[in-house]
């Protein structure tokens, strides 16, 4: 195989905002507390009614809310994923359902709310071209921090070129999240490879720039918004603007 770039033998690629694109200004509208956001939760709400006799909203928004919070502080604090399925349980406990129904309803909001996710997820197609490109020189692996697993291996089934990846690792697998260095050498073991054969694509500096750095790999930073990379963090040794560019750039 002719490799482009002979410093790389695969390219280790982020999921959402980088290869796929989530539009949450599709998702339905909710009013709580003064405030109006895009949200899967009416979807939620009459599976929530039907099999609560006392189902109250705005009970139910204020606690997945403050439990939506502490997992997102567990999240930054210990680079740990915490899953979908989880932060539904935590929430319908709090509100106090039977313990013995507790998992198959959380599993029910979970997959309804998972569904609606993946409907408002899509690879564009120049994405999708580019990633043939570089299969025709590289070896090719996923690395997403996304609280779902069999949601994130569905939205990869999605985008048609699923089979090109020799390597798919979402985090809600691990239990551990970008900008850990563990998650990023798993995926390198999975391939066989040390951090200096792979390069690195994703779009948050924090967790993709300086994860994939702590880890000791090279990194494609994807610039949407032309935005000054922020101090402190390792450089990236590229930036562009979107997937579909980095073919060109490698000299695929």
């Amino acid at each position: 195989m002719l490799v482009a770039d002979p410093r790389f033998k695969a390219i280790i690629i982020d999921l959402f905002d980088t290869l796929v694109t989530w539009n949450p200004s599709l998702l339905e509208l909710v009013s709580w507390r003064g405030r109006e956001f895009r949200s899967t939760t009416p979807l939620l709400f009459p599976i929530l009614e039907r099999a609560l006799a006392n189902f109250d909203r705005e009970i139910f928004m204020d606690t997945y809310s403050k439990v939506q919070e502490e997992i997102y502080a567990s999240k930054v604090k210990h680079e740990i994923e915490v899953t979908c399925l989880e932060r539904f349980t935590r929430t319908l406990d709090r509100i106090g359902v039977e313990r013995a129904r507790v998992a198959s309803l959380a599993e029910e909001l979970r997959s309804t709310h998972m569904a609606r996710v993946r409907s408002v997820t899509a690879a564009p197609a120049a994405r999708i071209e580019a990633i043939r490109k570089l299969h025709r020189h590289y070896r090719l692996a996923l690395l997403s921090n996304f609280d779902d697993s069999a949601t994130g291996h569905a939205i990869m089934l999605d985008t048609g070129v699923r089979d090109l990846f020799d390597v798919i690792v979402i985090s809600a697998e691990l239990g551990l999240r970008k900008p850990n260095p563990k998650i990023f050498t798993h995926v390198l073991a999975a391939l066989g490879l040390g951090a200096d054969e792979a390069l690195f694509v994703g779009d948050t500096p924090h967790e993709d720039v300086l994860g994939a750095k702590r880890a000791g790999i090279h990194v494609a930073w994807i610039n949407k918004r032309s935005k000054p990379f922020p101090e402190g963090i390792p450089a990236p040794e590229i930036e562009i603007a979107d997937l579909a560019e980095l073919p060109d750039r490698l000299g695929c």
